[in-house]
């Protein structure tokens, strides 16, 4: 072969290269905003996951709550009057049938208890107050990861190449979880 043939041969050699290691480049870089449109896609779902177990969960913890709260609250009402009424009569007769329903109301206290022994209000109350606690802080982590798949494909998405890709693939620019500024308060539990 003649030196000019060989000559040809390197330089179409060294295009071809070249031509295929911009076709290869070119479909990992449009292979990488799929893929960050995807992960922005799946952090997403998983905000609103959370989202979703606060709104079925703290509903259901409040009533709870509530719930062990009032029959707690009931017994001891019932306490705090038969007392009361023990300290208001007048009579022997009055105050037998305080004392008798102080019994009766200390009984039930105390079958409450041998049924449910860590039935308290006030743990039901703890306990509800960490379980908000503990959904708005996976609500802040999963909106902290969503946020920030958003502000790597965004940031692609203004590099040269990376508008050039993402428009490729159709894929646009995302949005930011931002809390409206009503809302930005845990919500309120009130009894």
């Amino acid at each position: 072969m003649n030196s000019t043939v060989k000559t040809i041969l390197l330089v179409l050699g060294i295009l071809v290269a070249i031509a295929a290691g911009a076709v290869l480049w070119g479909v990992g870089q449009y292979n990488k905003v799929v893929a960050m449109d995807e992960q922005v896609k799946s952090q997403w779902a998983q905000v609103e996951n959370q989202l979703k177990r606060r709104f079925d969960l703290i509903p259901n913890l409040v009533e709870t709550t509530k719930g062990y709260a009032k029959h707690e609250k009931e017994i001891f009402e019932n306490l705090a009057n038969a007392r009361t009424r023990y300290f208001q009569a007048s009579t022997v007769a009055e105050k037998v049938e305080a004392a008798n329903g102080f019994e009766r109301a200390l009984s039930r206290l105390l079958m409450l208890q041998e049924n449910y022994p860590d039935l308290k209000a006030n743990e039901s109350f703890l306990k509800l107050m960490d379980s908000l606690e503990g959904t708005e802080n996976r609500i802040a982590v999963e909106r902290k990861r969503y946020n920030d798949a958003v502000r790597r494909l965004n940031t692609y998405r203004r590099t040269v190449f990376g508008r050039f890709f993402a428009s490729l693939a159709g894929v646009g620019p995302a949005e930011y979880f931002k809390v409206p500024e009503g809302e930005a308060a845990a919500p309120k539990v009130s009894f």
